[in-house]
């Protein structure tokens, strides 16, 4: 079962990713690229680094609701329905990315990997926890939902009015926007 959950979530992630750069709005890609981290961070669950794991989760998800703030507070519109396209210098970056696809390839094939150097650890997650965060494990525990409810606030007080007082209920209406400088249809 693990062995499918890896290959699933490991899937998910590669095709999010690759998501990133064919949908057309900035909000769209940046629920891909929460989806593709989120597949990478069940992948290193299953790997059975809950720690890394659910770091991972946790610390993409935040960083991707921080940008959603972001977009919001300075495009001063809902980003979802404005079309972009994410792609720029396609060839060169196709041959950038390629070269370094084959390069870490190469590497990670061809260079001798070094022979463990003493024992593991009883419990490898507690000790890679402890060498990471060390005794701010408790503050970082304690601080995430109080930094999660205020992006949330933010993302409220940035945008009073979202596109349903504009076109109201159905989408369908076309009032004059009530602000000056608004979308206006």
């Amino acid at each position: 079962m693990a062995t499918i959950v890896f290959w699933v979530a490991a899937v998910v992630a590669v095709l999010a990713a690759a998501a990133v750069f064919r949908v057309d709005s900035m909000a769209r890609a940046t629920y891909a690229l929460a989806v593709s981290f989120i597949g990478v961070g069940v992948t290193i669950l299953v790997l059975h680094l809950d720690f890394i794991g659910v770091v991972t989760i946790l610390m993409m998800v935040m960083e991707m609701a921080v940008m959603a703030v972001f977009m919001v507070s300075y495009m001063g519109m809902n980003p979802a329905l404005m079309p972009m396209d994410m792609t720029h210098a396609k060839r060169p970056a196709a041959v950038i990315a390629a070269t370094v696809f084959v390069g870490l390839a190469a590497a990670a094939l061809l260079i001798p990997w070094p022979a463990r150097a003493g024992t593991a650890p009883a419990d490898t997650t507690r000790a890679l926890g402890e060498a990471i965060m060390g005794s701010k494990m408790l503050v970082m525990l304690t601080i995430s939902p109080i930094l999660f409810a205020t992006i949330i606030a933010a993302l409220v007080l940035a945008n009073p009015r979202g596109r349903y007082d504009r076109l109201g209920d159905d989408l369908q209406d076309t009032p004059a926007d009530p602000e000056p400088g608004g979308m206006g249809r």
